[in-house]
C-alpha cells in the first residue's frame, strides 16, 4: 500500500504555550519542492518583519520526496533548542515541503533549553495541526519550445495532463514552463510530440 504524501494548503499562523512569560507564535507554510529554499527565506523574512520586536525566530522546513532536503537554525537560541523542537514536530506528522517559523518574545523569566525546546516544538504543533493537510503530488517541471503554429495542439495535450503553467513567452517561437505530476512527465513529452510530429523541443 502506498503511503499518502502530505502538504499544507495554505499558510497559517498560531499561538504556542506561554511559559514563564515567554510568548510563542508559529507560522507554517507550504513551499514548492522544486524551489524550496528560496520560498523558505521569503517565509522567514515576511515572519522576522512581521514579529520584529520578537527576541528569536527559530525555523525549520523538510521538503521531498524528490529533492529531499531539511534545515534548520535556532536563531540565537542554545543549540537544539528551537530548530531541531519544529522539525520534530514536522516528521512528526509526516508534513513535506513546508517550512515553520516560530517567533518568541521573552518574560522576563530565564528560560531552560528544555523550556524552550517544549515553547517551540508546542508553537510548531499548534500551527501544523491548525493547518489543513492535503495529498501531495510530486511534480516535475518541464520547459517547452515550440513555433507558435503548434500552440493549439500543445495547448491540447497540455490541459489533458492537467498541466500547471509556471511561466511563457508567446512569440514566434513559443517559451513555457509547465509543472506535472512526476509520474507522467515523460507521458508528456511523448504525447507532444505524437501531437506535433516531434516539432515541440522538451526538458
Amino acid at each position: 500500500m502506498t503511503t499518502r504524501l502530505l502538504t499544507l494548503r495554505a499558510a497559517v499562523e498560531a499561538r504556542g504555550e506561554t511559559i514563564k512569560g515567554a510568548r510563542f507564535v508559529a507560522t507554517a507554510a507550504p513551499l514548492d519542492m522544486n524551489d524550496a529554499a528560496l520560498q523558505s527565506k521569503a517565509v522567514i523574512a515576511a515572519a522576522r518583519g512581521e514579529h520584529r520586536d520578537a527576541v528569536h525566530h527559530g525555523w525549520a522546513y523538510r521538503v521531498g520526496p524528490l529533492h529531499a532536503d531539511f534545515r534548520w537554525s535556532d536563531d540565537g537560541e542554545p543549540v537544539g533548542a528551537a530548530g531541531q523542537p519544529i522539525l520534530r514536530r514536522i516528521d512528526a506528522l509526516a508534513v513535506l515541503n513546508v517550512v515553520v517559523v516560530v517567533s518568541r518574545w521573552g518574560g522576563g523569566q530565564r528560560l531552560s533549553a528544555s523550556d524552550l525546546a517544549k515553547g517551540y516544538g508546542e508553537a510548531a504543533r499548534a500551527a501544523l495541526t491548525a493547518a489543513q493537510l492535503i495529498e501531495f503530488v510530486p511534480r516535475t517541471r518541464v520547459a517547452l519550445s515550440f513555433d507558435y503554429v503548434h500552440s493549439g495542439p500543445v495547448q491540447g495535450v497540455l490541459a489533458s495532463f492537467h498541466a500547471e503553467h509556471v511561466a511563457a513567452d508567446y512569440g514566434e517561437v513559443v517559451q513555457l514552463v509547465v509543472h506535472v505530476a512526476s509520474d507522467r512527465a515523460a507521458l508528456l513529452i511523448d504525447a507532444l510530440a505524437d501531437a506535433t510530429a516531434g516539432a515541440v523541443r522538451a526538458q
